[in-house]
């Protein structure tokens, strides 16, 4: 039976008595958080864990960001990470990256386990799926498996299940195109079946997945 784990207690946002959609823009506090966070210097125990996590995961900083705080069970914001990889020859600048990106205004709940995002990634071989709350940004399901398909898939969401449908029911969950999930395989009207795609429908989740190289959520 491949491994699938119990995520950590966080302290997820509950919900309010008027639920729905809000529209963010977070430029502003992401600049604030950053320039605090330029200011602080890793401790030798945050370099030890940065350079196992980059040798075991070979994750670029914003998703070893997700990483470390599952695995490791401490938060070291990505711009540090970047930083010291860069200082340690493990991590090149790509000046793409450095222009000055368009504000991004993006849709997110207001109460945790209204929706959630689920992603797949290779790191060594290995295959780690995660279902990242839109809410609290906390992961709610982690697994490491030998094949990312729609049977891991759907094992990962039974264990959400398991653990929070006593609290809240998954209203929505949020995928990309591939084949994981069996989005891959649309037709002219873009329209699609799958395994996983009944399998979430018959838990009351509507499925939504995000336009090819457009998507709906950064980790």
């Amino acid at each position: 039976m491949q491994p699938v784990y119990s995520p950590k207690k966080f302290d997820l946002k509950y919900p309010q008595p008027t639920d729905g959609l809000r529209q963010t823009d977070r430029e502003e506090d992401k600049v604030h958080r950053e320039a605090q966070a330029e200011g602080k210097e890793l401790s030798e125990k945050e370099k030890e864990i940065i350079r196992e996590a980059k040798a075991r995961y070979r994750l670029g900083a914003r998703r070893l960001e997700k990483v470390i705080e599952q695995v490791y069970g401490i938060h070291i914001p990505h711009n540090r990470i970047h930083k010291y990889l860069l200082e340690e020859g493990l991590a090149k600048e790509e000046p793409r990256k450095k222009r000055r990106r368009k504000p991004y205004i993006r849709y997110e709940r207001e109460c945790s386990i209204s929706a959630g995002h689920i992603d797949w990634f290779d790191k060594d071989g290995i295959k780690f799926c995660a279902i990242l709350d839109d809410a609290s940004r906390k992961i709610l399901a982690a697994g490491e498996f030998k094949n990312a398909n729609t049977e891991n898939s759907i094992a990962l969401v039974d264990k959400l299940v398991e653990d929070y449908w006593g609290i809240m029911p998954l209203e929505e969950l949020i995928s990309d195109n591939g084949s994981e999930f069996g989005a891959h395989r649309k037709n002219g009207k873009k329209e699609w079946d799958s395994r996983f795609k009944r399998h979430i429908g018959s838990l009351g989740i509507k499925l939504i997945t995000s336009r090819i190289k457009h998507p709906l959520d950064e980790w």
